[in-house]
């Protein structure tokens, strides 16, 4: 678990943490808690997610125009989604609990913006 700053804690952390990670709603705590460096990083990250969720969409539909190996990259689209879910989840879970979910790479542009 990574240091949580000192700074000023807003009264809708919880709720703002849980947007952090709803894809393109992160923009709501990112724009509103400007005060919160917690909610901010969260935020941050979220949107980081997102960004690398909408790539790794557009790589795979890409893929799935390759005439005969298409198909197989047509049957990661469900896996993708359920595993995006799934870090989104965790991410929710860990920030509302207090902790941050730092995934290896991605989570090292959050601190860049």
């Amino acid at each position: 678990m990574a240091d949580v700053p000192a700074g000023k804690v807003s009264q809708n952390r919880t709720v703002m943490i849980v947007l952090a990670y709803l894809w393109l709603l992160a923009l709501i705590p990112f724009l509103v808690e400007k005060e919160d460096a917690e909610v901010q990083w969260h935020a941050k990250n979220g949107l980081v997610l997102t960004a690398a969720e909408i790539v790794l969409w557009i790589v795979l539909t890409i893929l799935s125009m390759i005439p005969g190996l298409g198909c197989l990259f047509i049957l990661l689209y469900p896996l993708v989604g359920l595993g995006a879910l799934v870090l989104h989840i965790v991410a929710m879970v860990k920030g509302v609990q207090g902790g941050r979910l730092v995934v290896p790479v991605l989570s090292d542009y959050t601190s860049k913006f």
